[in-house]
């Protein structure tokens, strides 16, 4: 059995949007927030720092946004032969985001992951978004901390593992693992992984395994 471990990014990779821009669309902070995105994924911004701001711009909406904006979410092409051929071979795929449970877990559970993990948005005792974020941020080296603890908790070494991701905050991760893929990455990803897959076409990481989909 083929064990290997994948770990994707989820905004602009295992799906098509970036959830905070539909969300800060739904609160009228379209461009402020894209504008913070598109530099924090080029590594011009910290994350932490850049994320705490664009939540900032959430307060005040209603947590029904989540239903709202999950409907809106479009999986890349070739996931689900993705993670079927993974699955079929004996490996695990997990997600780390660093955007948002309440919008990563419905779309995790539907596709059948293995592991997920998110940042957690704060909702007042109304149902109201504050605008701030709740536990532990996931940034850059949490990502890679992550893919450790799964990559033990499933008994694989760190070479069996294979991190796709596109944007700064995925490198620390990238760095670690057997085989990085920059998926229609920003420039910082594209100077660092192994291997840039262009075609927005998950199924392709089959191939990359040797794997039949």
């Amino acid at each position: 059995m083929a064990r290997f471990l994948v770990v994707l990014d989820v905004d602009s990779t295992l799906i098509e949007n970036e959830v905070i821009e539909l969300l800060a669309e739904e609160a009228g902070a379209l461009d402020v927030v894209a504008s913070i995105t598109r530099d924090a994924m080029n590594g011009l911004l910290d994350f932490e720092q850049s994320l705490r701001s664009r939540v900032a711009t959430l307060a005040g909406l209603p947590e029904s946004v989540f239903a709202t904006v999950g409907a809106k979410v479009l999986v890349t092409k070739g996931v689900e032969r993705m993670i079927a051929g993974i699955h079929a071979a004996g490996g695990r795929v997990g997600v780390v985001s660093g955007g948002f449970h309440e919008v990563v877990d419905p779309v995790a559970e539907r596709l059948g992951l293995d592991y997920w993990r998110a940042n957690r948005l704060a909702v007042d005792a109304e149902g109201t978004l504050t605008g701030g974020l709740t536990g532990p941020v996931i940034d850059a080296d949490a990502k890679a901390s992550t893919l450790r603890e799964w990559a033990d908790d499933f008994g694989v070494p760190l070479s069996q593992t294979v991190a796709i991701g596109d944007g700064a905050n995925d490198l620390p991760m990238m760095a670690i693992t057997g085989l990085s893929v920059g998926f229609d990455a920003k420039a910082p990803v594209r100077d660092e992984a192994n291997l840039i897959m262009d075609n927005r076409d998950l199924s392709q990481v089959l191939a990359l395994l040797g794997l039949r989909g």
